[in-house]
């Protein structure tokens, strides 16, 4: 299956992406990459069956201005509405607090985290991502989210020291589906066979292969 990649900002280059994503390369996924927002439209969009959201409301690692529109908020919302999938991973739940749309098309956002830190990736039972898997820890940023979980289906959580903050989830929005994971800001952690696991299943799942 096809996927468009949208990566790259400040606090997260394209290389932490690409690097996670290419051992998925051999596993039936063909992965397409836009780096800089600027490349972004609603017809090159359209062309992929699933898109993968890991950048935040930069235009790039260089270009700090915000990239998203009510118009490009509007055109996610249609495209999943359609039947489409969208895997959001880590920094794709950053500066969007003031897209209505788009937020609540993901079903939260991210507020804060603290240093990075240990992190334990723990799974709830019923939830097609979740049956019979094993916990893990990472060392990872503690994304702490604002996170509507009264309309999202929860799935993974993320414990700390900090705390316990909600750490994956999915819901439906018309014919489409949306799926979030909150770990990922190194190499490492995209590179962890744990999250491997969880980011295949997710894009199995946003692309209704299961």
């Amino acid at each position: 299956m096809r996927v468009l990649v949208l990566c790259d900002d400040h606090w997260h280059p394209a290389p932490t992406a690409r690097a996670g994503l290419a051992k998925l390369s051999n596993t039936g996924w063909e992965f397409d990459w836009i780096e800089n927002a600027g490349d972004w439209s609603a017809e090159r969009m359209a062309e992929f069956p699933l898109v993968l959201l890991s950048k935040s409301n930069d235009v790039s690692s260089t270009d700090w201005r915000p990239w998203v529109t009510p118009q490009v908020e509007q055109t996610f919302r249609d495209y999943v509405r359609r039947g489409k999938g969208l895997l959001v991973i880590h920094s794709g739940t950053a500066g969007y607090r003031e897209t209505p749309i788009l937020r609540a098309l993901i079903g939260g956002v991210f507020v804060q985290h603290p240093p990075p830190c240990s992190v334990t990736l723990e799974f709830h039972d019923g939830h097609p991502l979740a049956n019979a898997r094993a916990s893990f820890t990472i060392t990872d940023e503690h994304y702490f989210m604002d996170c509507d979980q009264t309309q999202v289906g929860l799935f993974m959580t993320a414990t700390s020291e900090h705390g316990t903050q909600p750490a994956g989830w999915t819901r439906h929005e018309g014919d489409g589906r949306v799926c979030v994971l909150t770990p990922g800001h190194s190499v490492s952690v995209w590179l962890h066979p744990a999250f491997q696991t969880v980011m295949r299943h997710a894009l199995q799942w946003c692309g209704k292969q299961v």
